[in-house]
């Protein structure tokens, strides 16, 4: 047994103890989806410097309320249907990270994991489009999802990007990838990000190695 998968495997058993409360997730997401809110009004605001400190002192008394009933370790994962892998946590598809936008996956029939979003300002780079970076991301999750539905996934060993046209900000757009081939351990995954009007925005070839037990 390798390191990295004894490691992955203390997580999972770990976390797999935990037993997920759906209406408590429902409220814990409904307040991640208000931080948010709260995240990208920060950045639009022109709320003046007295009214900016109300707020900064209300938040501080929030924070010492949640942090007051304890801390614990992030939910556990489950792998729901297709071998799409459900993480509360995660930073693209997370319902309860406020980092995450967060993105849903759903896998076809024939093994495509596809997606569609938006992504607003919180997720800017160049002026009016995407950070290149949170473009990579959402294509390495995605082609994650695409190597599980697969049967055959991993961890990422490598990620190629093409980067073929600025991918626009506040507007609809799709993603898709799927798994093209199987070589041992590795799977190679092939995905784009998908413009408004059809086009290719960006596209990753990504290799997933199976970890060894």
């Amino acid at each position: 047994m390798t390191g990295a998968w004894a490691a992955m495997q203390r997580v999972f058993e770990e976390r797999g103890q935990q037993e997920i409360d759906e209406g408590r997730v429902a409220g814990l997401a409904a307040l991640a989806a208000r931080v948010r809110e709260l995240s990208e009004l920060l950045l639009l605001t022109r709320a003046d410097e007295a009214e900016v400190a109300v707020v900064t002192r209300e938040l501080e008394v929030l924070n010492r309320r949640l942090a007051e009933a304890g801390r614990g370790i992030p939910p556990a994962a489950e792998v729901g249907d297709g071998g799409v892998v459900r993480q509360l946590g995660s930073p693209v598809t997370g319902a309860l990270n406020t980092l995450a936008p967060p993105i849903e996956i759903r896998v076809s029939a024939d093994g495509t994991a596809r997606s569609e979003f938006t992504l607003g300002v919180l997720y800017e780079g160049p002026p009016g489009f995407v950070h290149g970076g949170v473009s990579a991301m959402v294509l390495d999750h995605l082609s994650g999802c695409a190597a599980s539905a697969n049967g055959t996934p991993g961890m990422t060993a490598g990620l190629d990007l093409r980067y073929r046209r600025p991918t626009p900000l506040g507007v609809p757009l799709s993603a898709e990838a799927k798994a093209v081939r199987v070589d041992g351990r590795k799977t190679f995954v092939e995905s784009r990000i998908i413009g408004p009007d059809g086009r290719s925005t960006a596209e990753a070839t990504a290799v997933f190695i199976m970890p060894t037990r």
